[in-house]
């Protein structure tokens, strides 16, 4: 595939789409353009892309291909830019964005016949260039929404074909729904929670050192960046506010079993809750990164962890968290190792348990 390919922001996504495209085509030249000049020099330095493009206008004229992977609000703009420079007749534009409903309708505005949206269901607790990942999307639901040009999002998916993701195509009125209730809504849940928390550890210092399991662990994703999540929640209005309508009615709705102490329908509330997580897929990649956790008994003596880290170093296997859940003076502590790939959570149980004594164990 002898074809030109820009990526308009050499983030997290941008950059490990870059590593990619290259990986399975290697006779594609790769253009990148960053509002960073550090990122462009770093993704060129490195041989994610192949050339800097010194404007949108510049080169996506020569481009066969044109992602964008920016925020939603500069898309935006960057559509309306595309639609009145002369591109290549057959150029595929496409994005990443978490959104997709308000992008197809600026991309509709903007004349643009070949654009497909796109969403890589994602991520990682690293962003930038340099967490740039060519395994990202392994496994990962890759939505599409495209505007009746199947011929487009065949051409697509070959391209992609090196990230090893699952194409799913949906309208883009399904993919906004879709999100907004499995990824968009958790997170105001999530930043909602922490943000109460925060006045409620004024009034019980204690608090915030209780917090730091289960309820560090259901918040997490809080820690998102909060200018995506402004932007992502202005470009979803619609379909959010039905959600946050329907949270809030069912909260209530708690709030007066509790009240008129409805014991019936409390226990009711938790078995379908409990039903329904029972029945969702295990280990699957969704519309909220998973991480894959290993927890491991070791005693309290100095040099165990060093120790464990040395023989993930050696198998090559990356952490992207490790912590102590427990540790006191003469019981076995455990030992909490996070990592991004199933595959590589269940390597290293096996190094673990076969050069050491330690127990490990799945959540």
């Amino acid at each position: 595939m002898n074809k030109k390919v820009l990526i308009v922001g050499l983030g997290l996504i941008g950059s490990s789409l870059a590593l990619c495209i290259k990986k399975e085509h290697p006779s594609v030249t790769i253009i990148g353009i960053d509002c960073q000049e550090t990122s462009e020099e770093f993704a060129l330095k490195r041989k994610i892309i192949d050339e800097r493009g010194n404007s949108i206008e510049e080169a996506a004229i020569l481009a066969d291909f044109i992602f964008l992977c920016t925020p939603v609000k500069s898309m935006l703009s960057q559509l309306d830019l595309l639609g009145t420079l002369p591109l290549k007749q057959e150029v595929i534009i496409t994005d990443v964005g978490s959104t997709k409903v308000e992008i197809m309708h600026a991309a509709k505005k903007a004349g643009l016949k070949t654009f497909i949206g796109g969403h890589p269901m994602a991520g990682s607790h690293k962003s930038g260039v340099t967490a740039a990942d060519e395994n990202l999307f392994e496994n990962a639901y890759y939505i599409l929404t495209s505007q009746k040009v199947e011929k487009n999002d065949n051409e697509l998916q070959k391209l992609l074909q090196g990230t090893r993701a699952k194409f799913v195509v949906l309208t883009a009125q399904e993919h906004d729904q879709i999100t907004g209730m499995l990824s968009h809504l958790p997170h105001i849940i999530a930043a909602g929670l922490v943000n109460q928390s925060k006045v409620f550890n004024e009034e019980h210092p204690r608090s915030k050192q209780l917090a730091a399991g289960g309820f560090r662990d259901i918040t997490r994703i809080a820690s998102s960046d909060p200018q995506m999540w402004t932007d992502i929640l202005m470009s979803n209005k619609e379909a959010l506010l039905a959600l946050m309508h329907s949270w809030q009615a069912e909260m209530e709705q708690v709030s007066t079993w509790i009240q008129n102490g409805n014991k019936e329908a409390i226990f009711q509330f938790f078995y379908e809750a409990k039903e329904t997580r029972n029945q969702m897929p295990v280990h699957k990649e969704g519309a909220i990164p998973a991480f894959h956790d290993l927890f491991v008994d070791v005693p309290d003596v100095p040099g165990v962890i060093a120790e464990i880290t040395a023989l993930l170093g050696k198998a090559q296997l990356s952490l992207i968290n490790l912590k102590i859940l427990e540790t006191r003076e003469d019981i076995y502590g455990i030992l909490q190792l996070s990592f991004k790939r199933e595959e590589d959570s269940e390597k290293a149980k096996e190094i673990i348990e076969k050069e050491t004594a330690y127990k490990c164990y799945e959540k």
